[in-house]
């Protein structure tokens, strides 16, 4: 299984597969139809709390990893449905954060890869 995390606002590509929001809130600025997602899964995403306490604070970066991963423990099922509705198709994680090294997309991808 392939997982790639990509930004809202990057070109879409014909290889980014099966094309997933991750985020509970809708990227600003972008139309529903121009995104071109097979999936907004709002429940994979962080919870309106730790993201507001996330905040994309770089030095908050590992608790916030932990606590995510602590709420993902609740979604086993959406995540295994996550991975059978994209079928062998390379699944691509979008998400809207401006720090492409410090988001909710990133640590969703390593939970998924230990699936």
């Amino acid at each position: 299984m392939t997982i790639e995390c990509k930004r809202a606002y990057d070109d879409i590509n014909k290889n980014d597969g099966y094309r997933v929001l991750v985020d509970r809130v809708w990227p600003r600025g972008i139309k529903k139809e121009a995104l071109k997602l097979d999936d907004w899964i709002k429940d994979l995403a962080p919870s309106t709390e730790l993201r507001k306490w996330f905040g994309h604070d770089p030095e908050r970066w590992q608790t916030f990893c932990k606590r995510y991963r602590k709420e993902l423990e609740e979604q086993q099922e959406t995540l295994k449905a996550l991975v059978k509705n994209a079928g062998k198709k390379r699944i691509t994680l979008i998400y809207s954060a401006k720090d492409r090294e410090h988001n909710n997309a990133i640590v969703l991808k390593a939970v998924l890869e230990e699936l």
